[in-house]
């Protein structure tokens, strides 16, 4: 295997695993607070579908980009009413909002599918994309890619470093002390829930104005959910995350990969290494529940009201 192809293989594998980065970055960011959300497939498509009209219509990408954040946060608005308002199941709630959000997408693009438009193109950073294997890879990305890494970057100072980082994880663990400490609990999951819908916009938007600039129906293919499986793999550690984004990214070409250097396997197959490593990855976590509950927030799914 020579080194172009290499050199390929982990630049198609950082764009596969953008999306999945970027929609568990904010997956991460709203579990931390307690709630999980389980509509990241349903908010992703949406953000998709809007993202790719807007760009389609206005000839702006990054106004797509932005309003596709915006349909995030709507649907991630719905969610917060119902989970945290009216104190409803948040498993049942993220689901029926996974399947709103399919369906809507669904209505909404139905006259877009197959429109061709010019999405995002690599951008080549001078020096730096000349690194031999490595500047291919990290340093000629299209500019989504370049504000993952950016996103990555402030996620993981605000989680690891900062006092909003100690007021989110203070939450997740104990709503009920927070509270008595003067923290505003609802407003910080409800801003986190909002912020999670905006990153799993931005990853439809990926989808649709860089990775395949187009619409199709359900293009998300699973990440949403592989997304959630990614939260747990990492262990809620921010670190971990990135890693894990990129490893299921790797899965996600291996097809493309065995073609490359002719290897007999059927692309089909490998195809669904993806969806079998979210299988084989709970399983594994799953056989060890003390180690997943020593991770995982305290206050997870519970519902929580002042007061109560």
């Amino acid at each position: 295997m020579d080194l172009d192809l290499v050199s390929n293989i982990l630049y198609a594998m950082v764009r596969c695993g953008t999306p999945l980065l970027l929609v568990a970055l904010g997956e991460l960011v709203c579990e931390k607070t307690g709630v999980l959300n389980l509509g990241q497939e349903g908010m992703m498509l949406f953000g998709a579908v809007i993202g790719f009209i807007v760009a389609f219509a206005s000839g702006s990408l990054w106004f797509g980009v932005l309003l596709a954040c915006l349909a995030g946060m709507l649907l991630a608005s719905l969610f917060a009413l119902v989970a945290l308002g009216c104190q409803a199941n948040q498993v049942a709630t993220g689901l029926a909002l996974t399947i709103f959000g399919i369906g809507l997408s669904a209505f909404v693009g139905a006259a877009w599918v197959g429109k061709p438009l010019a999405g995002f193109e690599p951008v080549a950073i001078p020096l730096l994309s000349d690194i031999p294997l490595l500047g291919h890879m990290l340093f000629n990305q299209d500019v989504l890619v370049y504000l993952s890494f950016a996103l990555f970057a402030l996620i993981a100072w605000v989680l690891l470093k900062s006092r909003l980082g100690l007021i989110i994880q203070a939450v997740g663990e104990n709503p009920d002390a927070a509270s008595a400490m003067g923290l505003p609990v609802m407003r910080v999951r409800t801003l986190a829930v909002l912020f999670g819908g905006a990153m799993a916009g931005m990853a439809g938007a990926y989808l649709s104005l860089a990775y395949t600039p187009m619409w199709a129906e359900n293009m998300s293919a699973g990440r949403g959910w592989i997304a959630l499986a990614l939260v747990v793999f990492a262990s809620w550690r921010v670190m971990r995350v990135l890693l894990g984004a990129y490893l299921f990214g790797l899965a996600s070409i291996l097809h493309l990969v065995a073609q490359g250097i002719g290897l007999s396997v059927p692309s089909n197959l490998l195809a669904m290494l993806p969806y079998v490593a979210t299988i084989v990855v709970l399983v594994i976590l799953s056989r060890d529940a003390i180690k997943t509950r020593l991770y995982a927030p305290v206050s997870l799914g519970q519902p929580w009201r002042a007061g109560h």
